[in-house]
């Protein structure tokens, strides 16, 4: 199911396009940070916030392990959160103070969730408006909307570390203060933000499987309204008894959730490798692979054997043309599943001819483990 902006001409619009917003949005964050006015403090909210950055991104790259996205999307996810969605909230945030002045707790229950999560949530509305071959379901939702909550809560930790280090409300603020902000955000909720967004990402990653029109309209407005519901609830605790029902909430309703999210997270990885077997295995039996290479394609501990095989036996372009085999053969494998579902893109057969040549083209450079017989050269 994609649009016909999907082709090349569009992927490099897009890319300019979103790149061109980030450093816009890098400059408009700069110009915040800058007028702070304490270099030093902005320093250290910086380095604080790079200590989760690492650990997180590691997490949804293990779940992207199936078929992992284009590292130049997940960078461009990474810095709209960091940039254009932290810069698009903060103006919307600052309009509606200025045009319409709510209480501090609207502004944190009502409007931040809404303007935050519109913000993230945007940039996957425009992959699967123009870049939708890239979203196979919702997996790859999620992991799109955890790079962009991972981008949104390292800058907006920054913010928020730098004003602790400043201080406020005749507070001197300081190290301390810095340091105890940290172990709240960066320790005690690295995931909040790619958590609420994730809900997002799980609505256009339905909207993109199904072949009923109701849901491909309506998946991503529920998700969307469910990131908001998560996001407000969260803030909301936060100003329970000045803060103090934060803890409780955390640990009743936030830890939970995530446990479940990160349980569908897992579940819907084995769910791809069931998929990729059953459609390579349709895939085999019309003839474009041999049945005995679908468990090194599929299985991502075979994968990897079939790698180290090829290396070992065959050197640097042996290994090459393995990761490049397996890569073809994964993208063919969700296409064809598309197609089985009737939800395949309108080129769908340009698409797939062009993966089963270029499988065609690597065949005589493969090295499989000894164990595949009869593999096609």
């Amino acid at each position: 199911m994609s649009s016909s902006r999907s082709g090349p001409r569009s992927s490099i619009t897009f890319t300019v396009a979103i790149a061109t917003a980030v450093v816009l949005g890098a400059g408009v964050m700069a110009l915040v940070l800058f007028a702070s006015g304490a270099p030093e403090a902005v320093a250290i909210g910086v380095v604080l916030s790079s200590i989760p950055f690492g650990p997180v991104i590691g997490c949804y790259l293990w779940l992207d392990r199936y078929e992992p996205e284009p590292r130049s999307l997940l960078l461009l996810g990474l810095g709209w959160g960091a940039f254009v969605a932290t810069s698009a909230a903060i103006f919307l945030q600052a309009f509606d103070a200025f045009a319409f002045g709510p209480p501090e707790a609207i502004q944190s229950v009502l409007v931040a969730p809404v303007t935050e999560e519109a913000a993230k949530g945007f940039f996957i509305l425009l992959l699967l408006l123009y870049r939708r071959t890239e979203l196979d379901g919702v997996l790859d939702g999620i992991v799109y909307a955890g790079m962009v909550g991972i981008g949104f809560a390292f800058t907006e930790n920054i913010l928020y570390l730098t004003q602790a280090y400043v201080g406020e409300d005749g507070r001197t603020g300081g190290i301390e203060e810095a340091v105890g902000l940290f172990v709240l955000r960066g320790i005690g909720a690295p995931f909040a933000h790619p958590f609420f967004t994730a809900f997002t990402g799980i609505g256009i990653g339905v909207a993109v499987t199904s072949r009923v029109r109701w849901t491909r309209m309506w998946a991503p407005v529920i998700g969307l309204a469910f990131a908001i519901g998560a996001h407000a609830a969260w803030n909301a605790a936060l100003l329970i008894n000045d803060g103090r029902g934060a803890t409780t909430t955390y640990v009743v309703l936030m830890v939970p959730a995530f446990a479940v999210m990160v349980a569908f997270a897992i579940w819907s990885r084995r769910q791809e490798g069931v998929l990729l077997a059953t459609a390579l295995t349709d895939c085999a039996r019309r003839g474009f692979l041999e049945p005995s290479e679908i468990p090194w394609l599929t299985r991502i501990p075979a994968r990897k054997a079939a790698r180290k095989y090829a290396a070992r036996t065959g050197g640097v372009g042996a290994l090459d043309a393995m990761k490049s085999y397996q890569s073809e053969a994964i993208e063919l494998a969700f296409l064809h599943h598309r197609f089985l579902r009737g939800t395949a893109p309108a080129h769908y057969e340009e698409l797939g001819q062009a993966h089963v040549q270029r499988m065609y083209q690597l065949r005589p450079a493969l090295i499989w483990p000894q164990n595949v017989v009869g593999a096609l050269r």
